[in-house]
Protein backbone atom coordinates (compact mmCIF):
# COMPACT_ATOMS: atom_id res chain seq x y z
CA UNK A 1 0.00 0.00 0.00
CA UNK A 2 1.61 2.91 -1.23
CA UNK A 3 1.52 6.24 0.93
CA UNK A 4 1.44 9.50 0.89
CA UNK A 5 5.56 11.00 1.62
CA UNK A 6 4.45 13.86 3.84
CA UNK A 7 2.26 11.54 6.43
CA UNK A 8 4.83 8.82 6.17
CA UNK A 9 6.37 8.33 9.46
CA UNK A 10 8.78 5.47 8.42
CA UNK A 11 10.36 4.82 4.70
CA UNK A 12 12.54 2.48 3.50
CA UNK A 13 13.60 3.00 0.45
CA UNK A 14 15.61 -0.23 -2.02
CA UNK A 15 16.59 -1.61 1.55
CA UNK A 16 18.99 -4.86 0.93
CA UNK A 17 21.63 -6.61 2.98
CA UNK A 18 23.90 -9.69 2.86
CA UNK A 19 25.66 -11.66 5.07
CA UNK A 20 29.08 -12.46 2.61
CA UNK A 21 27.01 -14.25 -0.35
CA UNK A 22 23.61 -14.73 1.23
CA UNK A 23 21.84 -12.15 0.02
CA UNK A 24 18.98 -11.71 2.80
CA UNK A 25 17.10 -8.76 1.34
CA UNK A 26 16.29 -7.54 -1.47
CA UNK A 27 14.99 -4.17 -2.67
CA UNK A 28 12.73 -3.51 0.04
CA UNK A 29 10.40 -0.80 -0.03
CA UNK A 30 8.04 -0.31 2.63
CA UNK A 31 6.38 3.01 4.19
CA UNK A 32 4.78 3.39 7.63
CA UNK A 33 2.31 6.37 8.38
CA UNK A 34 1.71 7.69 11.79
CA UNK A 35 -1.30 6.01 13.73
CA UNK A 36 -0.78 2.68 11.44
CA UNK A 37 -0.16 -1.12 12.55
CA UNK A 38 1.28 -3.29 10.04
CA UNK A 39 2.17 -6.96 10.52
CA UNK A 40 5.32 -8.23 9.20
CA UNK A 41 4.87 -11.86 7.62
CA UNK A 42 7.29 -14.74 6.40
CA UNK A 43 8.78 -17.55 7.03
CA UNK A 44 11.51 -18.09 9.39
CA UNK A 45 14.80 -17.23 6.88
CA UNK A 46 12.88 -14.73 5.15
CA UNK A 47 14.75 -11.64 6.20
CA UNK A 48 12.17 -10.72 9.07
CA UNK A 49 14.41 -10.17 11.85
CA UNK A 50 17.22 -8.32 9.71
CA UNK A 51 14.53 -6.08 8.51
CA UNK A 52 13.63 -5.26 11.97
CA UNK A 53 17.31 -4.59 13.20
CA UNK A 54 17.74 -2.05 10.41
CA UNK A 55 14.89 -0.31 11.43
CA UNK A 56 15.66 -0.40 15.20
CA UNK A 57 19.21 0.92 14.83
CA UNK A 58 20.83 -2.13 15.06
CA UNK A 59 22.21 -3.27 12.07
CA UNK A 60 23.38 -0.56 8.71
CA UNK A 61 21.44 -1.93 5.93
CA UNK A 62 23.96 -2.74 2.90
CA UNK A 63 22.07 -0.47 0.36
CA UNK A 64 19.26 1.43 0.18
CA UNK A 65 17.88 4.13 2.72
CA UNK A 66 15.99 4.09 6.01
CA UNK A 67 14.29 7.32 7.51
CA UNK A 68 12.30 8.02 10.52
CA UNK A 69 10.13 11.49 10.51
CA UNK A 70 12.29 12.59 8.05
CA UNK A 71 15.67 11.92 9.26
CA UNK A 72 17.81 8.74 8.59
CA UNK A 73 17.91 6.05 11.02
CA UNK A 74 21.29 5.64 12.61
CA UNK A 75 22.65 1.80 12.56
CA UNK A 76 23.55 2.48 16.85
CA UNK A 77 21.08 1.07 18.95
CA UNK A 78 21.11 4.17 21.45
CA UNK A 79 20.80 6.96 18.97
CA UNK A 80 17.37 4.99 17.13
CA UNK A 81 16.16 4.93 20.80
CA UNK A 82 16.78 8.74 21.12
CA UNK A 83 14.40 9.11 18.15
CA UNK A 84 11.74 7.25 19.76
CA UNK A 85 12.33 3.64 17.82
CA UNK A 86 12.42 0.62 20.65
CA UNK A 87 12.77 -2.86 19.03
CA UNK A 88 11.32 -5.80 21.48
CA UNK A 89 13.22 -9.01 20.56
CA UNK A 90 11.44 -12.48 20.94
CA UNK A 91 14.37 -13.13 22.86
CA UNK A 92 13.87 -11.83 26.26
CA UNK A 93 16.34 -9.02 27.38
CA UNK A 94 15.48 -9.02 30.93
CA UNK A 95 17.55 -9.85 34.23
CA UNK A 96 16.44 -13.03 36.65
CA UNK A 97 17.92 -11.61 39.65
CA UNK A 98 16.36 -8.46 39.43
CA UNK A 99 13.27 -7.38 40.23
CA UNK A 100 10.21 -6.75 37.50
CA UNK A 101 10.33 -2.61 38.68
CA UNK A 102 14.32 -2.84 38.36
CA UNK A 103 14.13 -4.15 34.99
CA UNK A 104 11.34 -1.91 33.78
CA UNK A 105 13.59 0.91 34.80
CA UNK A 106 16.93 -0.64 33.58
CA UNK A 107 19.16 2.10 32.45
CA UNK A 108 16.37 4.62 32.89
CA UNK A 109 16.35 4.50 36.73
CA UNK A 110 14.44 7.72 38.44
CA UNK A 111 16.68 9.62 40.74
CA UNK A 112 15.91 11.22 44.30
CA UNK A 113 18.53 13.25 46.07
CA UNK A 114 20.91 11.41 43.54
CA UNK A 115 19.79 8.14 44.77
CA UNK A 116 17.35 5.55 43.24
CA UNK A 117 13.83 6.47 43.85
CA UNK A 118 12.52 3.11 44.34
CA UNK A 119 8.73 4.19 45.55
CA UNK A 120 8.76 5.89 42.48
CA UNK A 121 10.08 3.07 40.20
CA UNK A 122 7.12 0.74 42.11
CA UNK A 123 4.39 3.06 40.67
CA UNK A 124 5.45 3.47 37.54
CA UNK A 125 6.02 -0.04 37.07
CA UNK A 126 2.67 -0.95 38.45
CA UNK A 127 1.01 1.77 35.94
CA UNK A 128 2.89 0.21 32.77
CA UNK A 129 1.66 -3.43 33.88
CA UNK A 130 -1.65 -1.97 34.65
CA UNK A 131 -2.34 -0.89 31.01
CA UNK A 132 -1.57 -4.31 30.12
CA UNK A 133 -4.06 -5.41 32.62
CA UNK A 134 -1.72 -7.53 34.13
CA UNK A 135 -1.59 -8.64 37.66
CA UNK A 136 2.30 -8.66 38.52
CA UNK A 137 4.02 -7.20 42.10
CA UNK A 138 6.98 -4.80 40.42
CA UNK A 139 8.64 -6.07 43.69
CA UNK A 140 8.83 -9.86 42.34
CA UNK A 141 11.84 -10.80 41.14
CA UNK A 142 11.95 -11.93 37.50
CA UNK A 143 13.04 -15.54 37.99
CA UNK A 144 9.83 -16.30 39.70
CA UNK A 145 8.30 -15.57 37.17
CA UNK A 146 6.50 -17.99 34.29
CA UNK A 147 7.39 -17.58 30.58
CA UNK A 148 4.17 -15.46 29.49
CA UNK A 149 5.03 -12.59 32.65
CA UNK A 150 8.18 -12.18 31.49
CA UNK A 151 7.17 -11.59 27.74
CA UNK A 152 4.59 -8.92 29.61
CA UNK A 153 7.42 -7.30 31.00
CA UNK A 154 9.43 -6.93 28.32
CA UNK A 155 6.34 -5.16 26.50
CA UNK A 156 5.51 -2.83 29.53
CA UNK A 157 9.31 -2.01 29.74
CA UNK A 158 9.04 -1.32 26.15
CA UNK A 159 5.48 0.92 26.44
CA UNK A 160 7.22 2.69 29.70
CA UNK A 161 10.27 3.77 27.40
CA UNK A 162 7.31 6.33 25.44
CA UNK A 163 8.55 4.86 21.90
CA UNK A 164 6.81 6.45 18.98
CA UNK A 165 7.95 3.37 16.45
CA UNK A 166 7.49 0.33 18.42
CA UNK A 167 8.53 -3.05 16.52
CA UNK A 168 8.05 -6.39 18.49
CA UNK A 169 9.01 -9.77 16.95
CA UNK A 170 6.38 -12.35 17.99
CA UNK A 171 4.87 -10.53 21.05
CA UNK A 172 2.17 -13.01 21.59
CA UNK A 173 3.84 -16.29 21.02
CA UNK A 174 3.45 -16.95 24.67
CA UNK A 175 0.38 -15.36 25.54
CA UNK A 176 -2.63 -16.38 26.27
CA UNK A 177 -5.74 -14.94 25.05
CA UNK A 178 -6.77 -12.65 27.67
CA UNK A 179 -2.84 -11.42 27.57
CA UNK A 180 -3.21 -10.83 23.83
CA UNK A 181 -6.18 -9.01 24.32
CA UNK A 182 -4.71 -7.03 26.59
CA UNK A 183 -1.80 -6.56 24.52
CA UNK A 184 -4.01 -5.67 21.52
CA UNK A 185 -6.16 -2.97 23.15
CA UNK A 186 -2.91 -0.92 24.47
CA UNK A 187 -1.96 -1.20 20.82
CA UNK A 188 -4.79 0.34 19.86
CA UNK A 189 -4.18 3.26 22.47
CA UNK A 190 -0.82 3.66 21.25
CA UNK A 191 -1.64 3.97 17.35
CA UNK A 192 -4.37 6.11 18.56
CA UNK A 193 -2.16 9.10 19.99
CA UNK A 194 -0.34 8.52 16.88
CA UNK A 195 2.15 5.65 17.28
CA UNK A 196 3.76 3.18 14.50
CA UNK A 197 4.08 -0.43 15.27
CA UNK A 198 5.39 -3.35 13.03
CA UNK A 199 4.86 -6.53 14.27
CA UNK A 200 5.81 -9.87 13.29
CA UNK A 201 3.80 -13.14 13.94
CA UNK A 202 3.09 -16.50 12.78
CA UNK A 203 -0.61 -16.08 14.06
CA UNK A 204 -2.43 -15.27 11.01
CA UNK A 205 -5.90 -14.88 13.18
CA UNK A 206 -4.10 -11.99 15.15
CA UNK A 207 -2.33 -10.28 12.48
CA UNK A 208 -5.94 -9.86 10.93
CA UNK A 209 -7.46 -8.58 14.04
CA UNK A 210 -4.44 -6.27 14.69
CA UNK A 211 -3.02 -4.85 11.77
CA UNK A 212 -4.50 -2.52 9.21
CA UNK A 213 -1.51 -3.95 6.72
CA UNK A 214 -0.09 -6.98 6.02
CA UNK A 215 3.35 -7.31 4.27
CA UNK A 216 5.09 -10.62 3.55
CA UNK A 217 8.34 -11.05 3.06
CA UNK A 218 9.68 -14.47 0.91
CA UNK A 219 13.43 -14.87 0.27
CA UNK A 220 14.33 -11.64 0.99
CA UNK A 221 11.38 -9.68 -1.38
CA UNK A 222 7.74 -8.38 -0.44
CA UNK A 223 5.71 -11.26 -1.97
CA UNK A 224 2.43 -9.34 -0.22
CA UNK A 225 1.50 -5.45 0.95
CA UNK A 226 -2.20 -5.01 0.94
CA UNK A 227 -4.21 -3.54 3.45
CA UNK A 228 -5.51 -6.46 6.17
CA UNK A 229 -9.42 -6.08 4.91
CA UNK A 230 -8.48 -7.10 1.71
CA UNK A 231 -6.75 -10.42 2.21
CA UNK A 232 -7.43 -14.16 3.43
CA UNK A 233 -5.12 -15.82 6.00
CA UNK A 234 -4.92 -18.22 3.01
CA UNK A 235 -3.70 -15.60 0.65
CA UNK A 236 -1.60 -14.64 3.57
CA UNK A 237 0.17 -17.58 4.16
CA UNK A 238 0.33 -18.41 0.00
CA UNK A 239 2.48 -15.68 -0.26
CA UNK A 240 4.61 -16.77 2.42
CA UNK A 241 5.29 -20.28 1.66
CA UNK A 242 4.40 -19.42 -2.41
CA UNK A 243 2.43 -22.38 -2.63
CA UNK A 244 -1.09 -23.07 -1.48
CA UNK A 245 -1.40 -24.40 1.79
CA UNK A 246 -4.70 -26.52 1.70
CA UNK A 247 -2.47 -29.34 3.03
CA UNK A 248 -1.69 -27.73 6.13
CA UNK A 249 -2.65 -30.71 7.95
CA UNK A 250 -2.72 -34.16 7.43
CA UNK A 251 -6.02 -36.15 7.19
CA UNK A 252 -7.40 -37.64 10.44
CA UNK A 253 -7.24 -41.22 11.26
CA UNK A 254 -9.21 -42.57 13.75
CA UNK A 255 -6.92 -45.08 16.20
CA UNK A 256 -7.84 -48.84 16.08
CA UNK A 257 -9.22 -49.56 19.07
CA UNK A 258 -7.26 -50.75 22.15
CA UNK A 259 -6.81 -50.70 25.27
CA UNK A 260 -5.09 -47.24 26.72
CA UNK A 261 -0.88 -47.60 27.09
CA UNK A 262 -0.82 -44.92 29.63
CA UNK A 263 -4.08 -44.18 32.70
CA UNK A 264 -3.22 -41.84 35.24
CA UNK A 265 -5.94 -41.05 38.36
CA UNK A 266 -6.43 -38.70 41.24
CA UNK A 267 -2.84 -36.89 39.72
CA UNK A 268 -2.01 -33.70 42.04
CA UNK A 269 0.93 -31.43 41.20
CA UNK A 270 2.10 -29.98 44.56
CA UNK A 271 2.02 -26.35 44.71
CA UNK A 272 5.15 -24.67 43.46
CA UNK A 273 5.51 -21.32 41.13
CA UNK A 274 3.11 -21.81 38.57
CA UNK A 275 -0.63 -23.59 38.36
CA UNK A 276 -1.34 -26.45 40.65
CA UNK A 277 -2.89 -29.48 39.13
CA UNK A 278 -5.64 -31.38 41.38
CA UNK A 279 -6.75 -34.77 41.37
CA UNK A 280 -6.71 -34.69 37.22
CA UNK A 281 -7.08 -38.25 35.81
CA UNK A 282 -6.87 -39.20 31.62
CA UNK A 283 -5.66 -41.87 29.16
CA UNK A 284 -3.83 -41.90 26.50
CA UNK A 285 -3.88 -44.70 23.53
CA UNK A 286 -1.65 -45.65 20.99
CA UNK A 287 -2.26 -44.12 17.70
CA UNK A 288 -3.80 -41.25 19.16
CA UNK A 289 -3.16 -37.44 19.38
CA UNK A 290 -4.47 -35.95 22.49
CA UNK A 291 -4.76 -32.45 22.65
CA UNK A 292 -4.33 -30.37 25.59
CA UNK A 293 -5.93 -27.17 25.87
CA UNK A 294 -6.49 -24.47 28.75
CA UNK A 295 -5.93 -20.95 29.35
CA UNK A 296 -2.46 -20.10 30.76
CA UNK A 297 -2.04 -20.57 34.18
CA UNK A 298 -4.55 -24.10 34.03
CA UNK A 299 -2.15 -26.52 34.59
CA UNK A 300 -1.36 -27.92 31.09
CA UNK A 301 2.20 -28.41 31.25
CA UNK A 302 2.53 -28.96 35.13
CA UNK A 303 0.16 -32.11 34.76
CA UNK A 304 2.34 -33.35 31.50
CA UNK A 305 5.65 -32.77 33.10
CA UNK A 306 4.61 -34.55 36.31
CA UNK A 307 4.04 -37.47 33.43
CA UNK A 308 7.97 -36.88 32.29
CA UNK A 309 9.02 -37.15 35.74
CA UNK A 310 9.98 -33.61 35.66
CA UNK A 311 7.59 -31.69 38.31
CA UNK A 312 7.01 -33.81 42.00
CA UNK A 313 3.67 -35.07 41.78
CA UNK A 314 1.39 -37.65 43.27
CA UNK A 315 -1.21 -39.85 41.71
CA UNK A 316 -3.84 -42.13 43.39
CA UNK A 317 -3.36 -44.26 40.54
CA UNK A 318 -0.52 -44.83 37.35
CA UNK A 319 -1.37 -47.42 34.70
CA UNK A 320 1.37 -48.11 32.23
CA UNK A 321 0.90 -50.60 29.59
CA UNK A 322 -1.62 -52.49 32.07
CA UNK A 323 0.76 -52.36 35.19
CA UNK A 324 0.23 -50.40 38.00
CA UNK A 325 3.33 -48.54 39.28
CA UNK A 326 5.02 -45.05 40.53
CA UNK A 327 4.88 -42.07 39.22
CA UNK A 328 8.87 -42.11 37.31
CA UNK A 329 11.29 -39.77 37.74
CA UNK A 330 13.09 -38.25 34.81
CA UNK A 331 15.05 -40.37 33.39
CA UNK A 332 13.32 -43.60 34.78
CA UNK A 333 10.36 -42.15 32.15
CA UNK A 334 12.75 -41.99 29.20
CA UNK A 335 13.66 -45.67 29.69
CA UNK A 336 9.69 -46.69 30.17
CA UNK A 337 9.18 -44.84 26.67
CA UNK A 338 8.24 -41.78 27.45
CA UNK A 339 9.33 -38.50 26.22
CA UNK A 340 8.72 -34.83 26.46
CA UNK A 341 9.31 -31.96 24.17
CA UNK A 342 9.65 -28.26 26.43
CA UNK A 343 8.02 -25.79 25.29
CA UNK A 344 11.33 -23.82 25.93
CA UNK A 345 13.64 -24.73 23.07
CA UNK A 346 16.37 -22.17 24.15
CA UNK A 347 16.47 -22.47 27.83
CA UNK A 348 15.41 -25.84 28.56
CA UNK A 349 15.46 -28.03 25.29
CA UNK A 350 18.65 -26.96 23.20
CA UNK A 351 22.31 -26.15 24.00
CA UNK A 352 22.62 -23.04 21.51
CA UNK A 353 26.13 -22.88 21.61
CA UNK A 354 26.62 -26.62 20.42
CA UNK A 355 26.32 -28.12 17.26
CA UNK A 356 23.93 -29.62 15.70
CA UNK A 357 25.47 -33.12 16.12
CA UNK A 358 26.26 -33.10 19.59
CA UNK A 359 21.74 -31.31 20.62
CA UNK A 360 20.97 -33.74 18.75
CA UNK A 361 22.30 -36.98 20.06
CA UNK A 362 21.73 -35.03 23.62
CA UNK A 363 18.79 -37.55 24.69
CA UNK A 364 20.37 -40.30 23.48
CA UNK A 365 24.04 -39.61 25.03
CA UNK A 366 22.23 -39.24 28.68
CA UNK A 367 20.35 -42.48 28.51
CA UNK A 368 23.50 -44.26 27.69
CA UNK A 369 25.51 -42.31 30.27
CA UNK A 370 29.00 -43.82 28.29
CA UNK A 371 32.04 -42.32 29.25
CA UNK A 372 33.34 -42.75 25.76
CA UNK A 373 31.71 -39.74 22.75
CA UNK A 374 30.81 -41.98 19.92
CA UNK A 375 31.63 -39.02 17.27
CA UNK A 376 31.71 -41.06 14.05
CA UNK A 377 27.50 -42.81 15.37
CA UNK A 378 26.57 -38.64 16.66
CA UNK A 379 27.18 -37.42 13.18
CA UNK A 380 25.49 -40.58 11.09
CA UNK A 381 22.60 -40.35 13.78
CA UNK A 382 22.59 -36.71 12.91
CA UNK A 383 22.75 -36.78 9.39
CA UNK A 384 19.58 -39.46 9.62
CA UNK A 385 17.48 -36.98 11.49
CA UNK A 386 18.58 -34.39 9.33
CA UNK A 387 17.06 -36.45 6.29
CA UNK A 388 13.91 -37.36 8.56
CA UNK A 389 13.06 -33.71 10.19
CA UNK A 390 14.04 -31.84 6.82
CA UNK A 391 16.53 -29.58 9.44
CA UNK A 392 18.57 -26.81 7.09
CA UNK A 393 21.41 -25.78 7.88
CA UNK A 394 25.26 -25.28 5.95
CA UNK A 395 27.06 -27.68 8.64
CA UNK A 396 26.25 -30.45 10.96
CA UNK A 397 28.93 -28.22 12.93
CA UNK A 398 26.74 -25.28 13.01
CA UNK A 399 25.80 -24.22 16.30
CA UNK A 400 22.35 -24.83 17.07
CA UNK A 401 21.68 -20.54 18.03
CA UNK A 402 22.77 -20.22 14.54
CA UNK A 403 19.26 -21.68 13.33
CA UNK A 404 16.26 -20.27 12.59
CA UNK A 405 13.81 -20.78 14.85
CA UNK A 406 11.83 -23.28 12.56
CA UNK A 407 14.81 -25.46 12.27
CA UNK A 408 15.86 -25.10 15.64
CA UNK A 409 12.58 -26.66 16.75
CA UNK A 410 12.90 -29.17 14.16
CA UNK A 411 16.56 -29.90 16.03
CA UNK A 412 14.67 -30.12 19.25
CA UNK A 413 12.14 -32.67 17.69
CA UNK A 414 15.09 -34.72 16.56
CA UNK A 415 16.61 -34.86 19.53
CA UNK A 416 13.47 -35.66 21.75
CA UNK A 417 12.03 -38.40 19.18
CA UNK A 418 15.88 -39.87 19.02
CA UNK A 419 15.07 -43.17 21.26
CA UNK A 420 11.83 -44.16 19.47
CA UNK A 421 9.75 -43.48 22.35
CA UNK A 422 5.32 -44.89 22.24
CA UNK A 423 4.32 -42.11 24.14
CA UNK A 424 5.30 -38.27 22.81
CA UNK A 425 4.32 -35.46 24.91
CA UNK A 426 4.87 -32.10 22.42
CA UNK A 427 4.44 -28.73 24.60
CA UNK A 428 3.60 -25.82 21.99
CA UNK A 429 5.76 -27.98 19.38
CA UNK A 430 4.84 -24.78 16.91
CA UNK A 431 5.56 -21.91 18.96
CA UNK A 432 7.65 -19.50 17.53
CA UNK A 433 7.39 -21.10 13.36
CA UNK A 434 6.75 -20.15 10.35
CA UNK A 435 3.32 -21.69 8.46
CA UNK A 436 6.06 -23.49 6.30
CA UNK A 437 7.24 -25.55 9.47
CA UNK A 438 4.22 -25.97 11.02
CA UNK A 439 2.95 -28.07 8.66
CA UNK A 440 5.82 -30.06 8.26
CA UNK A 441 5.72 -30.54 12.03
CA UNK A 442 1.99 -31.53 11.76
CA UNK A 443 2.20 -33.97 9.47
CA UNK A 444 5.33 -35.61 11.54
CA UNK A 445 2.75 -35.54 14.15
CA UNK A 446 -0.02 -37.55 12.55
CA UNK A 447 2.99 -39.98 11.53
CA UNK A 448 3.85 -40.43 14.42
CA UNK A 449 0.26 -41.71 15.21
CA UNK A 450 -0.05 -43.90 12.37
CA UNK A 451 2.90 -45.78 13.27
CA UNK A 452 0.93 -46.22 16.69
CA UNK A 453 2.74 -44.04 19.15
CA UNK A 454 0.71 -42.33 22.01
CA UNK A 455 1.10 -38.60 21.22
CA UNK A 456 -0.16 -36.06 23.35
CA UNK A 457 0.05 -31.93 22.51
CA UNK A 458 -0.50 -29.02 24.31
CA UNK A 459 -1.16 -26.09 22.60
CA UNK A 460 -2.18 -22.53 23.01
CA UNK A 461 -4.06 -22.55 19.81
CA UNK A 462 -7.29 -23.78 19.12
CA UNK A 463 -7.46 -24.41 15.80
CA UNK A 464 -3.79 -26.30 15.51
CA UNK A 465 -5.53 -28.61 18.45
CA UNK A 466 -8.89 -29.40 16.21
CA UNK A 467 -6.97 -30.04 13.59
CA UNK A 468 -4.39 -32.26 14.93
CA UNK A 469 -6.36 -34.22 18.02
CA UNK A 470 -8.81 -37.08 17.68
CA UNK A 471 -9.93 -35.71 21.47
CA UNK A 472 -9.20 -32.87 23.74
CA UNK A 473 -8.72 -32.57 27.24
CA UNK A 474 -9.26 -28.98 28.46
CA UNK A 475 -7.85 -27.72 31.67
CA UNK A 476 -9.50 -25.30 34.20
CA UNK A 477 -7.70 -23.69 37.10
CA UNK A 478 -5.45 -27.04 37.95
CA UNK A 479 -8.45 -29.34 37.07
CA UNK A 480 -9.57 -31.56 33.81
CA UNK A 481 -13.13 -29.46 32.99
CA UNK A 482 -13.74 -32.22 30.45
CA UNK A 483 -12.48 -34.46 27.45
CA UNK A 484 -14.06 -33.43 23.87
CA UNK A 485 -13.85 -36.39 21.37
CA UNK A 486 -13.81 -35.45 17.60
CA UNK A 487 -17.29 -36.13 15.37
CA UNK A 488 -16.73 -38.49 13.01
CA UNK A 489 -17.64 -35.97 9.66
CA UNK A 490 -16.43 -32.84 11.11
CA UNK A 491 -14.67 -30.97 13.68
CA UNK A 492 -15.44 -29.47 17.35
CA UNK A 493 -15.91 -25.79 17.30
CA UNK A 494 -13.36 -23.26 19.72
CA UNK A 495 -16.42 -22.09 21.08
CA UNK A 496 -16.63 -25.26 22.56
CA UNK A 497 -13.46 -26.09 23.66
CA UNK A 498 -13.66 -22.32 25.15
CA UNK A 499 -16.82 -23.59 27.64
CA UNK A 500 -14.78 -25.89 29.06
CA UNK A 501 -12.06 -23.64 29.23
CA UNK A 502 -13.48 -20.58 30.82
CA UNK A 503 -15.81 -22.75 33.46
CA UNK A 504 -19.08 -21.98 31.31
CA UNK A 505 -19.86 -25.43 30.28
CA UNK A 506 -23.76 -25.03 31.03
CA UNK A 507 -23.19 -21.63 29.96
CA UNK A 508 -23.50 -19.82 26.30
CA UNK A 509 -20.46 -17.54 25.53
CA UNK A 510 -20.96 -14.27 24.17
CA UNK A 511 -21.13 -13.61 20.35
Amino acid sequence: MQQNQQSDALRLDGVAHSYGPNQVLTGIDLHVAPGEVVALAGENGAGKSTLMRIIGGYLAPGAGRVTWQGTPVPADLHRAEAQGIKLVHQEFALLPDMTVAENIHLGCEPLRFGLIDRARMRRDSAAALALLNARIDPDTPMARLPVASWQIVELAKAFHARPRLLLMDEPTAVLGRDETAALFARIRSFTATGGAVIFTSHRLDEVREIANRVTVLRDGRITLDRPTAEVSEHDIASAMVGREMSDLFAPRIAPAASAPILKVEGLTVRREIGAPVQDAGFSLHPGEVLGIAGLVGSGRTEMMEALAGLRPATARRFTLRGQDRPLPRSREAWRLGIAYLTEDRKARGLLLDKSLVVNADLTLGALRGAAVIDAKGERARYLAAQARFDIRAASAETAAGKLSGGNQQKLLLAKTLAPEPDIVILDEPTRGVDIGAKAQIYHLIAELAAAGKAVAVISSELPELIGLAHRILVMDRGRVAGVLTQPENGHLTEGEILRLGLGLANQELSA
